[in-house]
């Protein structure tokens, strides 16, 4: 099992492909884009191809064995 990237979430949600690059899984939004569209990505274990996919607080994000964990930011 991979150890969890937290990431604090300050806004109602964060749009999928911002999330990959602001975490810093992946380096550019072209980047975390390609992995999305291609299906490399799950959200709470459900592959996820949407781009705009809102996260929100308490979801979980897989992508290449990392997994980021949404927390609240207090």
């Amino acid at each position: 099992m991979p150890t969890p990237i937290p990431f604090k979430l300050t806004g109602p949600y964060i749009e999928l492909v911002q999330l990959l690059k602001a975490s810093g899984v992946c380096s550019t939004g072209g980047q975390a884009k390609v992995a999305v569209t291609e299906g490399q990505v799950k959200v709470d274990g459900e592959v996820e191809t949407r781009k705009g996919r809102k996260v929100r607080i308490g979801q979980k994000v897989e992508i290449d064995g990392q997994m980021i964990v949404i927390e609240s930011p207090e």
